[in-house]
């Protein structure tokens, strides 16, 4: 598992942030809270990661991941729910 932060140059403020759950080919991404959250899945339907761009509620991340094995549910669940991202624009 591996964690990837972009930041605005100009602010610094956090941008996105990536969790990489396992390594692969991504097939599918699927689109949670507004389009603040998108999980990429491989073509088995396993989760690969990710990737928040805004904050969401905590039962978003924990439905993503609630078919996934016991250590990767509590990784997910270290996951920062609420942080305060730069604009897009």
């Amino acid at each position: 598992m591996k964690l990837t932060v972009e930041a605005n140059k100009e602010s610094g403020k956090t941008s996105a942030v990536y969790f990489l759950i396992r390594a692969g080919k991504s097939a599918r991404v699927r689109e949670f809270a507004g389009g603040n959250v998108f999980a990429d899945y491989d073509r088995n339907g396993r989760l690969l990661g990710i990737e928040l761009i805004g904050p969401c509620e905590i039962n978003i991340l924990e439905r993503i991941a609630r078919k996934e094995p016991q250590p990767v549910r509590r990784f997910v669940q270290q996951i920062p729910r609420d942080f305060e991202l730069a604009p897009t624009r």
